[in-house]
């Protein structure tokens, strides 16, 4: 979504409704308000700053971290609620969840806007349509709650009674989209709102016409859209509604061996693992347990000590394995559940056998640790050489990406194929190629001591023409001489180029690489069967 149509659609809604501080309470807030919170920032000081609330819980209460919870009062109401916020202009990998007491009641609250409702034709009512019809655009949440008002009433109500009253839907009558239909369509009509199926799923829609009370009533309905939510966020799957769910994290922390970074995403983890303050991970097998004594016990049984592959690249203490993902499905699916808590575009865990994952440890005393990945169709029919890629946090600027990126490029040097990885890349991962791209260009292009083409580029770098020219056209390499085009190095192309030579610790010596690109037979290519 770009910002010109945010901003278009925000001005045909009208100014925001605010209500001044201290004339609303911690319990009114509702999901889509913007409020001012109280966070830390890069030098640890409080500060106060606006965000816009995405999701509302009561406190878990989770027997693994309730200890933990000893200093927080439960008889106040702002330590039984808690929100997932977006900062105002930050990463949303910067999301995350606060407790109530860091609200700041005293500044402006900033209400959602009303939702659009659009212009319906005037005419009769059709009665002779059968309950439940309802058009073939409608998503299948409003089909659901459309038919199952139609049943609970004898006759059908006027438009304007409808509207006034609306009916609430039992629980257990909803069902969501399913993953087979057009993702684009169900998108779009979520954000249409729910006006479409009468007023029925229209539940935590707030008339903003007038302020609203301080402590208002409970809702009636037995169906609440955010429990639903809720519960399907933390379920473990990531089949259903994939827009609303990973719109939230249920993670906070985690704890990799040594090293404890936060995760920056939804990952479907199990539901009794999610809203743990801390969740641990075995470095080696990547199993995932709720306290330090369970992953200390399992670390007394688990003799694994790096990635269960075949090691087929090692330099210094740099080691790269080949994982095939038929044959190690458990490890490959927590690779990716661990691998999703840092990609937000990414939502494929379960399936990995068509996938040849490409690990890279760094070895010590107590074993090879995992840095990165990067995982590779077995069969591409555009030919990619990378379906998904990632440094571990914790490893980060360190240059190792780099070093990802030169992989994978000289596997695709052995197969004597030009390679590109799948779109869309994550912000950081388009970063990163961007700058290896052009470094591996600069540098073929300084080496070369005949003219280069397109092509020879290409071909000597396994690089596709596309990228290449991209590439070119990004660092102004074309000039115009004599009436053709021709590839010319500036200074200021240089003098990036020695920079970045400075910083690069790490390379890929080709002579390390033992390996043969795999040939799958067509049974083994038939995934799923």
């Amino acid at each position: 979504m770009g910002p010109s149509n945010h901003t278009k659609d925000e001005a045909n809604q009208g100014p925001p409704i605010i209500s001044p501080g201290g004339t609303y309470a911690i319990e009114t807030i509702s999901v889509g308000c913007k409020v001012f919170i109280r966070r830390k920032d890069a030098d640890g000081e409080w500060e106060e700053r606006l965000a816009e609330v995405l999701s509302i819980r009561d406190k878990p209460i989770n027997s693994y971290s309730s200890r933990r919870n000893k200093g927080t009062d439960p008889s106040m109401a702002e330590d039984k609620l808690e929100f997932f916020v977006h900062w105002d202009q930050f990463n949303k990998r910067l999301d995350e969840w606060i407790s109530g007491s860091r609200v700041i009641l005293t500044r402006d609250l900033e209400w959602p806007r009303p939702k659009a409702v659009p212009a319906k034709k005037a005419g009769p009512v059709n009665k002779s349509n059968p309950p439940g019809k309802v058009p073939k655009s409608a998503s299948l949440l409003k089909k659901a709650a459309t038919s199952q008002s139609f049943l609970n009433v004898s006759a059908a109500p006027s438009p304007s009674a409808s509207s006034a009253a609306p009916s609430p839907a039992p629980s257990g009558t909803l069902k969501r989209k399913t993953p087979y239909d057009d993702d684009s369509q169900s998108r779009d009509e979520d954000e249409e709102g729910d006006e479409d199926a009468e007023g029925e799923m229209d539940v935590d829609a707030m008339d903003l016409t007038n302020p609203p009370p301080i402590n208002p009533p409970k809702p009636l309905a037995a169906f609440s859209k955010e429990q639903e939510i809720e519960k399907l966020r933390t379920s473990g799957s990531m089949t259903q509604s994939i827009s609303e769910i990973a719109r939230v994290k249920n993670l906070d922390r985690l704890q990799i061996g040594r090293h404890e970074v936060e995760a920056w995403y939804f990952s479907p983890y199990p539901r009794e693992y999610a809203h743990l303050e801390v969740l641990y991970i075995c470095e080696f097998c990547l199993s995932y347990f709720p306290s330090p004594f369970m992953l200390k016990r399992h670390r007394t049984r688990c003799t694994l000590l790096h990635p269960p592959g075949n090691e087929i690249y090692r330099h210094d203490d740099i080691s790269f394995w080949e994982i095939d993902g038929r044959k190690q499905l458990t490890w490959c699916r927590n690779l990716s559940l661990l691998s999703k808590c840092f990609l937000d575009h990414k939502t494929l865990y379960y399936d990995v056998t068509p996938f040849l994952y490409y690990v890279m440890t760094q070895k010590d005393s107590s074993g090879c640790h995992v840095i990165g990945y990067f995982s590779k169709e077995k069969e591409s029919a555009e030919n990619y050489n990378v379906a998904c890629i990632l440094t571990l946090p914790q490893h980060q600027r360190h240059g190792y990406g780099k070093v990802l990126i030169e992989f994978s490029y000289e596997l695709s040097k052995k197969e004597g194929k030009l390679g590109s990885p799948e779109k869309p890349l994550s912000d950081l991962g388009l970063l990163s190629y961007r700058a290896y791209w052009a470094e591996t260009i600069v540098e073929l292009l300084m080496n070369a001591q005949d003219e280069l083409s397109i092509d020879d580029i290409a071909q000597k770098t396994s690089i596709t023409h596309l990228d290449v020219m991209n590439t070119c056209t990004t660092l102004q390499l074309f000039k115009h001489y004599k009436g053709q085009h021709v590839i010319c190095l500036s200074d200021s192309v240089l003098e990036q180029y020695e920079k970045a030579q400075k910083k690069r610790r790490r390379r890929i010596f080709p002579e390390h690489l033992v390996w043969k690109p795999p040939v799958f037979s067509r049974d083994q290519l038939r995934f799923g069967w």
